[in-house]
């Protein structure tokens, strides 16, 4: 089975990551794959909406870390992932999202891009940039202390503290909470219920609601940059280090 699986259900495209003996850590053909499967999805008119999903065990753990490794020695962050954040920033599609297990990293800041996000009750969402040396990436230094407050932004993307399911939901990022039983069906049911609506209304007020891409588009790219070089610094050369070390 490939590591990222593609599938036509009527109107809803199904985006699932299918790497659980490596918790759905990102690779970057994972990415370029699911920003091809985004961007074609863009000009099939019967693709109405996209489902975005994990393994019953685990959303994403976030980016492959031997990845970050070898941009580090490079000095850049690779391409596939730049294109992955803006071609996501840019989706003209409403996007849900069906998270069970742990999302971390980018696959919580992926997240601030859906329209609807369901989770399941062990859900858990968690960004440990600050802590590897990094920082927030995909537009989440924008976009999350709009949606959640100062506060609560700074302790999750800097102070690294984790979202219970229940926590996620009062931080306005998560839309529901369900059994995991239960949650493949309900995220389904919540796509086609969105692609089941006239398709221009829905894309003319998701566009007024979400406000200017252009500036988090802009804000990826900033971030893109500063991480670049945080990817290199000495702090994030010891975390992944220590890391690695551990894992031994």
């Amino acid at each position: 089975m490939p590591d990222i699986v593609i599938s036509n259900e009527g109107s809803v495209r199904r985006i699932r990551l299918n790497r659980p003996e490596k918790k759905n850590a990102l690779t970057l053909a994972m990415y370029e794959t699911m920003a091809t499967a985004i961007e074609e999805a863009g000009s099939e008119p019967n693709v109405r909406c996209l489902l975005l999903a994990g393994s019953p065990e685990i959303f994403c753990a976030g980016n492959d870390l031997n990845d970050f490794v070898e941009m580090a020695r490079s000095g850049a962050l690779g391409a596939p992932i730049v294109r992955f954040l803006h071609v996501l920033a840019r989706c003209q599609k409403p996007v849900v999202a069906s998270v069970s297990g742990a999302a971390v990293g980018i696959g919580t800041t992926m997240l601030l891009h859906c329209d609807q996000v369901i989770a399941s009750d062990t859900a858990v969402l968690l960004t440990p940039f600050v802590s590897l040396g990094l920082l927030p990436e995909a537009g989440s230094s924008l976009i999350a202390p709009r949606l959640m407050g100062h506060a609560r932004a700074f302790s999750l993307l800097v102070m690294g503290k984790p979202l219970s399911a229940e926590e996620a939901k009062a931080s306005g990022i998560v839309t529901a909470i369900v059994p995991g039983a239960d949650l493949d069906a309900h995220a389904l049911a919540a796509a086609r219920e969105i692609a089941a609506l006239p398709p221009d209304s829905v894309a003319s007020a998701r566009r007024l609601m979400r406000g200017s891409v252009e500036e988090i588009v802009a804000r990826i790219d900033e971030e893109v940059e500063t991480f670049k070089t945080r990817l290199a610094s000495p702090e994030a050369q010891t975390a992944f280090a220590a890391f690695f070390s551990r894992k031994r």
